[in-house]
């Protein structure tokens, strides 16, 4: 397919303004909270212009719950009344969700009502949660559909222009530069196997290098040999498309601190020989997730060009079953020198993680986040919307969770427990890469844990859930990818100042 280095969904304009007065747009969204549905200085405003408008809203026994809204017409306008939930909610990232998700429910139900320009009203305080609700929210995936419209020749419906109102200052530039990164690492993840194998993705992480100004070095299988990541080599050579091991990187003078991203890239898992069923199969385009955000994060990274080294580190490899490929028994050394004992072939994203995690200390960076959609267990254990954070630095595990938490990208701090360790001995090698049927998230973690230095603080995300919706939840009303983690990474690099540990 043809390389791409933006999203194929083109963001609407965004425009800040003042006065809601002086526009005129398609729908109104106002957003409000439980407290106010009654009386507010916002409400009274707009029945200047919308009589009865109170009264409407109680007619129809609108609460300002979360999740909820209400569509009221007057004056030849769509009007959508949003709820943020309670004033009183304790925990800010959960108000600062409720905003996202308001603001992306008026602007979905304003779009499938036919508006063309919107405005944002009643969100002062959350302008940046608004802007991320509405770019999320309206992100379309349309690449397969037929041109103009969908498979039913329905014409695609879309919003040009949202005006903003609000008097405090709001980076517009960064946060569709942001959101726009996050949807482009959505297509990556939408895009099926015969449209990105390993080799197509690492053209897609040179083309964004070039563009933005990145970076980049990829290797070949044969240079892969040489380093002796035998971790990389044994998932990807069950596949006619060799694996490619890419690194792209930003490195400014002086550099404040030194950090790397390395994701998950397979860019389709069949389990190889150890076969998934066809129903689990199904989404599996999906374990490229992790080197999708990373993609997404360093588009990012490149535009805004922190005062802070960021590398970007995946090994793309398809884990397909055939005649060479690995097979359960298997002992495979590692870049780092450890040998493993391959049990399962379908738990092979982490082989090629520790040899990424390996690569990613040599160049001398003092924290390490890795992405990765490794465990079923995880989803199990959380749900299917929040990741699994561990790793060796409880206070970077802590840095990390608060920020994604803050940004609605939930995760949960899972412990180590020396007490599964045996389970991943082996009689035959240093390691054994899977355990039993328990703790399974845990002991994948710890598994990568034995190939990271103490001194390198490292924060391992699975997030099997959350890199892939199978049902329309929040600001994600489309099935598929979510680029997970792009907002996160950003803002790590952000405020890597603030770390003390």
């Amino acid at each position: 397919m043809q390389v791409f280095t933006e999203s194929f969904f083109k963001l609407p304009e965004i425009e800040q303004i003042k006065d809601y007065k002086s526009v005129n747009t398609d729908s109104i969204v106002a957003g409000i909270f439980e407290e106010d549905t009654k009386d507010s200085a916002l409400l009274r405003n707009l029945e200047k212009d919308f009589p009865d408008l109170i009264q409407s809203i109680q007619k129809k026994n609108f609460k300002g719950k979360a999740g909820r809204s209400v569509h009221l017409t007057a004056n030849g306008k769509d009007i959508f009344i949003v709820g943020f939930g309670s004033k009183e909610e304790k925990k800010s990232w959960i108000k600062k969700e409720n905003v996202r998700r308001a603001s992306a429910l008026g602007c979905i139900n304003s779009r499938d009502n036919g508006a063309k320009s919107v405005l944002l009203l009643g969100f002062e305080g959350y302008e940046r949660e608004a802007i991320e609700g509405a770019l999320l929210g309206l992100y379309d995936f349309r690449f397969f559909k037929k041109e103009g419209g969908d498979e039913n020749g329905d014409k695609q419906k879309r919003i040009e222009k949202i005006f903003l109102v609000s008097g405090n200052q709001v980076d517009i530039g960064f946060l569709k530069i942001l959101c726009e990164a996050q949807n482009f690492a959505r297509d990556i993840v939408n895009l099926p196997g015969n449209y990105i194998n390993p080799s197509t993705l690492a053209e897609i992480a040179s083309a964004v290098s070039e563009k933005y100004g990145l970076n980049c070095r990829i290797y070949d299988a044969e240079e892969i040999k040489r380093m002796g990541m035998e971790g990389v080599l044994a998932v990807g050579k069950g596949s006619s498309i060799p694996p490619k091991f890419v690194h792209i990187w930003w490195s400014p003078q002086d550099a404040r601190d030194k950090i790397a991203f390395v994701g998950k890239a397979i860019t389709f898992d069949s389990g190889g020989l150890s076969l998934k069923t066809p129903q689990a199969m199904v989404t599996m385009k999906a374990d490229k997730s992790g080197s999708a955000t990373v993609l997404g994060a360093m588009k990012v990274v490149g535009q805004i060009k922190p005062p802070v080294e960021v590398h970007g580190i995946f090994a793309a490899c398809e884990n397909m079953p055939s005649g060479t490929a690995q097979r359960p028994d298997d002992i495979i050394k590692t870049m780092g020198g450890k040998t493993v004992e391959v049990e399962n072939t379908d738990a092979e994203g982490r082989l090629t993680l520790v040899d990424a995690l390996h690569y990613a200390q040599q160049l001398g960076v003092t924290k390490i986040v890795d992405l990765a959609t490794l465990t079923g267990a995880c989803m199990v254990a959380l749900g299917e919307y929040t990741a699994g954070a561990m790793g060796n630095s409880e206070d970077f595990i802590k840095f990390v969770c608060d920020i994604g938490n803050e940004l609605g990208e939930k995760m949960w701090h899972l412990p180590f427990d020396r007490d599964l360790a045996e389970k991943l001995k082996s009689p035959y090698a240093d390691l054994k890469n899977v355990g039993d049927s328990y703790g399974g998230a845990i002991t994948a973690g710890m598994f990568m844990n034995e190939f990271v230095k103490k001194e390198v603080h490292w924060v391992h995300l699975d997030i099997a859930g959350p890199a892939f919706t199978r049902n329309k939840i929040g600001y994600f009303n489309q099935k598929g990818g979510t680029g997970y983690g792009v907002r996160t990474l950003v803002e790590i690099v952000r405020r890597i100042d603030e770390f003390r540990g």
